[in-house]
């Protein structure tokens, strides 16, 4: 076949996505083939290219997360590896770095450019690789935490309001909490319908007085779902720098406000 046939981008990208070799690779291959995409598949996996693609499939639970914070910026990035030993070397280091600098420069959007280089570090490397999770945070009272020694969870958060080490204390609650939303308004209806449900059909519940379960069911979701650790409400959880009080309470009597925050771990991703 002639290597000048006219290629689309869609075309060589539904060829990336099956396969995980690089776009020329794939593109190459394709004008090999005359454009059938099958063909190209089998021309790719003949030469060794494709294994980027059965490498997508595997476990990703090492590697790194990493944030700067300059001025009114905060940025967190997680990068998923397999093994510790990759999570280590300079290469994965260097484009973790890479990635971060650019969400920070660029915004979160900017860990998808380097798709086509993660792709390249897989191969060389020989394991899946995975942007976790990629945010940026502006303005407000900023703090971010990395727990340690591994540096596999990450958080960055902002506060109205409020110092920075106790931003920096939400942020290490947060680490510990894991909660899934802000306050209790930003948690769906639905959700809440189906948590309320599950407590009302229960054998606790159903043995208790009609009159009663309601009453019960409202203290089940506050105790057991709203205040949930890990999961659950930030503002609902125990602080777990002093379990007396909620984080709710602590921010209050501070006059401070959670804005926005976000948590990447790459444990488990």
């Amino acid at each position: 076949m002639s290597n000048t046939t006219d290629i689309g981008a869609s075309l060589v990208k539904e060829l990336r996505d099956r396969t995980g070799a690089g776009m020329m690779d794939c593109k190459r291959a394709l004008q090999e083939v005359g454009g059938d995409l099958d063909a190209a598949v089998t021309l790719l996996r003949e030469k060794g290219m494709a294994a980027a693609g059965k490498r997508a499939d595997r476990a990703t639970t090492e590697g790194l997360v990493g944030v700067i914070l300059e001025g009114d910026v905060a940025s967190i990035v997680g990068i998923g590896c397999e093994t510790e030993p990759v999570s280590r070397s300079d290469e994965f280091q260097g484009f973790a770095e890479k990635v971060l600098r650019a969400v920070h420069q660029n915004g979160p959007t900017a860990a998808a450019d380097f798709d086509e280089e993660r792709l390249e570090l897989m191969g060389k490397l020989g394991e899946n690789i995975v942007v976790v999770g990629a945010e940026r945070l502006e303005g407000g009272t900023l703090a971010q935490y990395v727990h340690p020694p591994a540096n596999k969870i990450g958080v960055v958060v902002a506060l109205e309001g409020g110092t920075p080490e106790l931003a920096r204390q939400v942020a290490m609650h947060i680490s510990f909490g894991r909660p899934e939303w802000r306050s209790r308004e930003d948690v769906p209806a639905a959700t809440v319908e189906a948590e309320r449900s599950i407590y009302l059909n229960s054998d606790e519940v159903q043995s208790k007085p009609d009159a009663a379960r309601e009453k019960i069911v409202d203290g089940m979701l506050a105790k057991r779902f709203f205040a949930a650790t890990p999961g659950g409400v930030l503002l609902d959880q125990a602080w777990i720098h002093d379990q007396s009080k909620s984080v709710g309470r602590v921010l209050a009597d501070e006059g401070a406000a959670v804005v926005a925050f976000a948590l990447v771990s790459v444990a488990g991703s």
